[in-house]
């Protein structure tokens, strides 16, 4: 795989900090020009941050240039982030508390509707090769209105982190005889150095422990079922806590509640989405496998293993021993009664906390890193400074430490059902403003807009949808207007996002997508293919060569009146604003 440092030329400005356009493959040049002389401390500011982000594109669109790897590559590593064993102690706790029936229902509500709104986002961000925060701005939200948005799946990372921390721990007690304080700081301090390098190095990661973690997980639940035919009747005719014997309502959907908070997950999915190699008519077939298997596709695998917790379980409950309720829900011993009865304690001990170890390592990688890239990127936008993503990675961990160490795991439903609120009324509204404003109503430009100047600050569209959905949501889950309707959030927060974002488009008419229709370069923004261009422009801020979909002309030409172009990642640490173009073309 090319490290960036290769693919993007890097250019040290010169005295006179001379710009131009570069020849991409097609031979295009553009004209050559002179910068301002005032390069100074703020180009020194954009290049460092432009230099630390190669490897990961913190902020910015990533080049067809670094995107080497194959479709099958990039969704191997884009399921790999799903070893979470969450799911396992979601599956549990719906499952001891609604009873099977009523759980199911609730993971197939919150799947169908996972994978319904998780389509179009997966879409976007591999067509267009950006991340979640990129498409959010300009599917209504503005280029300051998504760092609400920042805020929301930054959250998510942290409570997850600290979720399958506190499940490591659990392993690590369980069969070290670690104590947990110890375990939750043993397993956010391995993160660190796996996080560092970016997706080079999570890319490997992710395919290298794949197999291991698919063996671990797939053959004791097979021999569980092969061995014991009789504990699918009585997983069935399980009734939990609430002793329903048979479908209801509002059991079902307190349950996708708490599924639907996994929402936020499409984030994750597409910070790897966005390095999926150009669409072409040779490569479309596997092109449109990975990214719907990768994309929305992870919330069948996630359903599955949801179930599967469910069902050991509820096997650990009524089979072995009724008392096996207190510890049912914490994944390290449902793995561990089931290897106990396929091989000796002392080997399904240490398989047991194997398995724990490498699902947290392989989903908290993945958090570490894209709660890091979405606290810088809104840092960066609202302080015009870059401080570096390990800043962040570090201020993620810390908070999902105090966590781990508050104990956030026994109030595991209560803390998924509230966060699912937001995160559905996010999710939801970008999904709404694609599917319906983008592609049925055309009042939403197509073509996904998020360089700073070319948008407003803020669009009343996804942003005012968003808060009211999220804001009514909350209220109805804490029962603010009555206990009746009090496990129907879920249903508030994805039909309001729904409707109102196509509402309040057609109310506004659209007129506060585009600040600008021209970005001033006179250049092909997509290929034949329809691929986003790979031709290079050169940035007289930073001296570094990018690729068109990157580059805006600055609002600065050069002294001989020459058009000077400057990238989204200088233009965003640009705290003059002298670069940005006037509004209104």
């Amino acid at each position: 795989m090319s490290n960036d440092l290769e693919s993007t030329q890097l250019l040290e400005p010169t005295a006179e900090g001379r710009a131009a356009v570069v020849s991409g493959p097609t031979g295009t040049a553009g004209p050559p020009g002179t910068a301002t002389a005032e390069a100074g401390a703020g180009n020194a500011a954009a290049l460092s941050a432009t230099r630390e982000s190669l490897e990961d594109y913190t902020l910015r669109f990533a080049p067809r240039s670094y995107r080497k790897w194959s479709a099958g590559v990039v969704a191997t590593s884009a399921l790999g982030g799903i070893a979470y064993l969450a799911d396992f102690s979601i599956g549990a706790n719906i499952g001891i508390a609604y009873g099977t029936i009523n759980a199911i229902f609730g993971i197939v509500v919150a799947a169908v509707i996972i994978f319904a709104t998780g389509f179009p986002l997966a879409y976007y961000a591999a067509r267009y090769n950006i991340d979640l925060d990129l498409i959010t701005r300009g599917s209504g939200f503005g280029y300051y209105g998504s760092v609400v948005t920042n805020v929301i799946f930054a959250t998510f990372t942290f409570i997850f982190f600290a979720l399958e921390g506190s499940i490591m721990a659990q392993g690590l007690e369980l069969g070290l005889g670690i104590p947990q304080w110890l375990g939750y700081a043993a397993s956010t301090l391995i993160i660190i150095p796996l996080v560092i390098y970016g997706m080079n190095t999570l890319a490997k990661l992710q395919v290298w422990t794949t197999p291991l973690w698919l063996l671990l997980m797939v053959v004791p639940v097979g021999y569980l079922l092969v061995s014991h035919p009789e504990s699918i009747d009585g997983f069935f005719a399980y009734t939990g806590e609430s002793g329903a014997g048979g479908p209801n309502l509002a059991s079902v959907m307190l349950a996708a509640g708490v599924c639907l908070s996994l929402m936020a997950q499409i984030a994750e999915q597409i910070d790897y989405l966005r390095f999926m190699p150009p669409k072409t008519a040779e490569n479309k077939g596997a092109w449109w496998r990975a990214v719907i298997l990768a994309g929305p596709g992870w919330v069948i695998f996630g359903a599955i293993k949801q179930v599967v917790g469910m069902f050991i379980a509820i096997y650990l409950i009524a089979t072995l021993d009724p008392a096996a309720s207190v510890h049912a829900n914490e994944p390290v011993h449902q793995f561990l009664g089931v290897y106990q009865e396929m091989m000796p304690a002392w080997l399904a001990m240490g398989l047991a906390v194997v398995l724990v170890v490498i699902s947290q390592i392989k989903i908290n990688v993945t958090n570490a890193y894209s709660g890091s890239l979405a606290w810088t990127n809104s840092f960066t936008r609202v302080t015009k400074t870059y401080p570096g993503r390990m800043v962040f990675v570090v201020v993620n961990l810390v908070i999902a430490l105090v966590l781990m160490e508050a104990n956030m795991f026994d109030f595991l439903s209560t803390i998924l059902g509230f966060y699912a609120n937001c995160a559905m009324a996010w999710v939801v509204t970008v999904a709404s403003d694609i599917a319906i404003n983008k592609y049925l109503l055309k009042i939403s430009p197509k073509v996904p807009e998020f360089r700073r100047g070319m948008l407003y600050a803020v669009n009343p569209v996804g942003f005012v949808s968003m808060l009211v959905s999220a804001g009514v949501s909350i209220a109805v889950f804490f029962g603010a207007f009555g206990a009746a309707i009090q496990p129907y959030s879920p249903i508030f927060a994805v039909g309001l996002a729904l409707v109102l974002a196509p509402a309040l488009a057609v109310l506004t008419k659209g007129r506060y997508y585009l600040r600008r229709t021209d970005d001033g370069i006179d250049l092909p923004m997509f290929d034949a293919d329809g691929n986003p261009s790979d031709q290079k422009l050169l940035c007289h801020v930073t001296g570094l060569e990018f690729e068109r979909p990157d580059m805006i002309r600055s609002a600065q030409d050069a002294p001989d009146g020459g058009p000077q172009y400057v990238s989204s990642l200088a233009l965003s640490t640009d705290k003059t604003g002298e670069l940005v173009l006037p509004a209104g073309k």
